[in-house]
């Protein structure tokens, strides 16, 4: 069983930046992949970055060159660092820690403001 909670999620204007974090229960490198995902309302959640063990990375082409997943294995923490945001970026993340199966947050509220 894993647990992930995550923070940092909040109001900004266009063009701002924003960074989430994602704290895990246990060892991050005990994690297959751990991933941000958001959802639109209506839809589907769907995968914005995430990262792999052995730090391999991968990114929604909407997000590529816009943010940054990270991880800081000391405090079995991954990070998403947003920046130039886009009132389209409006959504809730989620983040996911994969191992037997996927395991989810809370979720966070992230808006942005044209």
């Amino acid at each position: 069983q894993v647990q992930v909670v995550e923070s940092g999620g909040g109001l900004v204007q266009a063009g701002g930046s924003l960074r989430l974090s994602c704290a895990a229960s246990v060892s991050i490198f005990s994690i297959n992949a751990m991933g941000w995902y958001r959802q639109f309302p209506g839809k589907q959640r769907e995968l914005v970055a995430e990262i792999i063990s052995g730090a391999s990375t991968n990114y929604a082409d909407s997000v590529k060159g816009r943010f940054t997943i990270s991880r800081d294995g000391a405090k079995n923490t991954v990070y998403l660092q947003m920046n130039s945001l886009k009132p389209e970026d409006t959504a809730i993340y989620y983040c996911a820690a994969v191992t037997d199966r996927r395991y989810w947050g809370q979720g966070t509220q992230v808006t942005v403001s044209s």
